[in-house]
């Protein structure tokens, strides 16, 4: 008999509390080699992991998805291999577990600290960026944590070869592959479950856009760690180099648009503004950047045009 959403999500909660209980109690030089028997495994199946992507790319331009949300689900053999190395980049990381904190003396002689330890089940939902499997993965195992991830319905084929790669290191390395279930449903009544699970789950952690965000945040029955928009800023002191400042607010806005650390808002302080603003001004109408400014900026800037104030609190995720 076919099993319902609820009865699937009861199960998935099951095995996670069941992994998280070794996991927590795992040897640093296990979890580590999980990490690089993973990365090992995404390099070797990088074919696997593109037509699993192919698929989704597919699937997205004919439902209509926009240029930005095409590029963060897109995986091109460099964001592949990223993947590998961010996962032995975590890999080299100190063990957190287990770590203390701000020892010190209280006046009956007990020594008092704070330590590090696990949380136990993370449930993770997220959109578009199939990478953010193996990240999210990557960190929870580090600090202990089991987790269920729940990837956009538009990353579907891309999540589920990352994770067959996942459970691959971990079963190499002698640890439950329970300990990372990525749900094997585009169902949304699953993010509803997921969400209102806390005997089994013990935080959530939302990556998406406003509509995402406010849905978790108003229906969860587990505490929620969240974000909102990115509208990231990059501050020019009136003491800052100029060419470094130039460079690096080139490549805030231009390497990606698409994602959501990109630069939104240039701030200039007003004494070096004349040092930067022309050149840049340059780079971006090269790179196909529009540019919208306050009247200070834009007697610098001739091909800038008004800001509004609804510019300052957008996120444009674009050029």
């Amino acid at each position: 008999m076919e099993q319902t959403i609820e009865q699937y999500m009861n199960g998935v909660g099951r095995r996670a509390r069941e992994a998280a209980r070794a996991v927590s109690r795992a040897e640093t030089g296990a979890k580590n080699t999980a990490l690089l028997a993973i990365a090992t495994a995404i390099e070797a199946q990088v074919e696997i992991l593109r037509e699993a992507n192919d698929r989704d790319l597919v699937a997205g331009r004919e439902s209509g998805l926009d240029a930005a949300l095409l590029d963060r689900l897109e995986l091109t053999p460099e964001r592949i291999a990223d993947m590998a190395e961010g996962l032995r980049q975590v890999a080299s990381l100190p063990d957190p577990v287990g770590e203390i904190d701000d020892l010190s003396y209280r006046p009956s002689g007990i020594q008092v600290g704070k330590m590090r330890v696990p949380l136990g089940v993370i449930g993770i939902i997220y959109e578009s960026r199939p990478n953010v499997t193996a990240d999210a993965a990557a960190l929870c195992l580090k600090s202990g944590n089991a987790c269920i991830l729940r990837g956009g319905s538009e990353a579907f084929h891309s999540n589920t070869a990352i994770a067959a790669c996942i459970h691959q290191g971990l079963a190499e390395a002698g640890l439950p592959v329970d300990a990372v279930q990525v749900l094997e449903t585009i169902d949304r009544a699953a993010v509803g479950a997921l969400i209102t699970m806390p005997e089994f789950v013990d935080v959530i952690v939302p990556r998406g856009g406003k509509g995402l965000i406010e849905r978790i945040s108003g229906e969860a029955r587990v505490p929620v760690i969240k974000h909102l928009h990115g509208i990231c800023h990059v501050y020019v002191d009136d003491r800052a180099d100029a060419d470094t400042a130039i460079a690096i607010a080139v490549n805030a806005k231009t390497q990606r648009y698409g994602t959501c650390n990109t630069m939104e808002t240039l701030l200039v302080a007003e004494d070096i503004a004349a040092q930067v603003l022309p050149e840049l001004g340059r780079r971006y109408a090269a790179a196909g950047v529009e540019l919208r400014g306050c009247d200070a900026s834009r007697a610098l800037l001739p091909d800038c045009g008004p800001a509004s104030d609804e510019d300052w609190d957008t996120e444009y995720l674009a050029p």
